[in-house]
């Protein structure tokens, strides 16, 4: 373990040496230990997310509010209950029968959620997220509930390849953030844009992105 905790902590100094200070540092805890995520939480960061909520609850459990927990992957509706009982953010919102359910969840717990629309910003079909048009539309619903508080966009860009090639889905991400923010809609407050990944990051960073999502450059190469 010793090695290891060496070598996230080296990373996290590294990166962190990369970035501007307005940028919040995530790391994506997929397939990672309950020791690796001890690891990077000493090491200074404490935002943490999951694609998986069956995954996340057992650590989220032994860390407990020593970090903030971002739900990254897609959520099934059959999942809300845990994620509003659990996570500090929805990262994922991308439709409004999901919006109607997790509605329903804080309003039974009386709690309000800070979410992010995922914007499927290449249109790819085999990515979830709503499309670029569709955006607009979706938030304005949205506005409209009382438990859900609207933070901001999230959307992935290619996982591997060129970073350049990312910039384009950051710019088109942007460019929708800042229609939203002119629209000043209730419970709507576009503070954080969410993109970039360990390939990708830099690039999203100039494109205005305030969190990165990164686990490879943390952890190491995931198994899958």
């Amino acid at each position: 373990m010793g090695s290891q905790f060496d070598s996230i902590q080296e990373a996290v100094s590294e990166i962190l040496s990369t970035i501007p200070e307005h940028v919040t540092l995530l790391a994506a805890a997929k397939t990672r230990s309950l020791q690796e995520v001890e690891a990077v939480i000493a090491a200074g960061i404490t935002h943490i997310g999951y694609n998986y909520v069956q995954e996340a609850l057992p650590i989220i459990t032994a860390v407990g509010d020593r970090a903030r927990w971002h739900m990254i992957g897609h959520l099934q509706r059959n999942k809300t209950k845990d994620v509003v009982e659990n996570f500090d953010m929805l990262e994922t919102l991308d439709s409004w029968r999901l919006a109607k359910e997790l509605e329903k969840r804080c309003s039974a717990m009386g709690k309000t959620m800070p979410v992010l629309v995922e914007v499927n910003s290449g249109r790819e079909s085999s990515k979830t997220g709503v499309t670029p048009g569709k955006v607009i539309e979706l938030v304005e619903k949205v506005s409209q509930l009382e438990h859900l508080h609207i933070q901001g966009l999230m959307t992935m860009g290619p996982r591997f390849g060129d970073p350049q090639e990312s910039r384009p889905y950051f710019q088109i991400t942007r460019k929708i953030f800042d229609q939203l923010a002119a629209l000043k809609l209730p419970n709507v407050d576009m503070r954080t844009l969410s993109m970039g990944m360990s390939n990708s990051y830099l690039v999203a960073i100039e494109e205005g992105a305030n969190i990165v999502r990164i686990g490879t450059r943390l952890f190491g190469a995931r198994d899958d």
